[in-house]
């Protein structure tokens, strides 16, 4: 049965997907095969192939698996399960410039409006929003068919991270597909009704980042840069990558913008100010709004304690973007 099962597995990923160019199950398209009775089960994610490709993949199924003696039925059964959902990229083209705090911080202010939010840390080395969300000790379970269920925060968004299914401080030594196998898992868990997330993801434009708008197409991308102009070239990479792609640019977000002394109240900008508005205006997208570098921010975000939920430092700001971005999803009648 062992070497029915690798076998079956072998044959299956020698089927190529076509939009990542992998096999099945190195695309995250199917898992693993399953053998009993003579017969061959095979569960495929068939979400963004045209219907006329998805026959000739099941052929090429049947006839894989079924050249392997003792199969003598190959049973293939065809999902989409994200259709109608609506998934928003946070990305930039470096780390540091804040995508967790911000992505955090937008899920909750649009959770706070009424939408039905989960936010999925894609950042799979450097996973932050357990901390963030004040959800380090709660780890999600799994469903009878092995999904994972996400954890409900305090704050009314569900949430997938890394973060939570790891030892505290561990490193994660993965190669690019596995990072992106293990995002994909987290994109495909069983969310129930949510439809509406955040997807914070690593920084740059690597096997994730692929893996991300050629399985899963977002609905549009979020663009966080700091001010000041080595941030700006990094971002304009993350823009040309999702343009070509066709995932449309939602906007720009400035964060780390303006720092207010606490002292004297003077107001200085250690990391210039209004570059990323500029970039906007020269590209043609929209400019989403500031975000301030301020201490109180960074303190409550260790804390677990997210402004937008509890109206601390920033909270006027992340809620103005967000509150762009709920326009930009459902634009006002009128």
């Amino acid at each position: 049965m062992t070497d029915t099962n690798e076998q079956l597995a072998k044959a299956l990923n020698a089927v190529i997907d076509p939009q990542s160019g992998k096999g099945l199950i190195d695309s995250g398209r199917s898992s693993a095969p399953k053998f009993a009775d003579g017969a061959a089960t095979v569960i495929l994610d068939v979400t963004g192939i045209p219907e006329a490709r998805r026959e000739l993949i099941e052929v090429d199924i049947k006839r894989a698996l079924g050249a392997i003696e003792g199969v003598d039925d190959v049973r293939i059964g065809m999902t989409s399960t994200r259709k109608g959902r609506r998934l928003i990229a946070v990305g930039s083209g470096k780390g540091g410039v804040g995508k967790s705090t911000l992505s955090a911080n937008l899920a909750i202010a649009l959770a706070r409006r009424g939408m039905n939010v989960g936010i999925i840390d894609a950042d799979i080395y450097g996973p932050s929003l357990p901390r963030l969300l004040d959800a380090e000790d709660s780890k999600p379970t799994a469903n009878e068919d092995r999904q994972m269920i996400p954890v409900r925060t305090q704050y009314g968004v569900s949430m997938l991270s890394m973060g939570q299914l790891v030892k505290p401080g561990q490193a994660i030594a993965w190669r690019g597909p596995m990072a992106a196998n293990a995002m994909g898992q987290m994109i495909d868990a069983d969310w129930g009704e949510t439809d509406t997330f955040v997807l914070d993801l690593p920084p740059g434009t690597g096997d994730v980042q692929l893996t991300m708008v050629q399985k899963y197409k977002p609905t549009g991308a979020v663009i966080v840069s700091t001010p000041q102009d080595l941030a700006l070239i990094d971002a304009r990479r993350a823009i040309h990558f999702f343009e070509e792609a066709d995932v449309p640019i939602i906007g720009l977000v400035e964060n780390m913008a303006g720092y207010k002394c606490p002292e004297c109240g003077a107001v200085s900008d250690p990391f210039g100010t209004g570059g990323a508005e500029a970039a906007a205006k020269e590209m043609g997208y929209d400019f989403l709004g500031r975000i301030p570098l301020d201490i109180g921010i960074r303190t409550s975000s260790d804390e677990g304690l997210p402004p937008a939920a509890t109206g601390g430092p920033g909270a006027d700001a992340f809620n103005g973007v967000a509150g762009k971005l709920a326009d930009w999803l459902d634009p006002p009648k009128g």
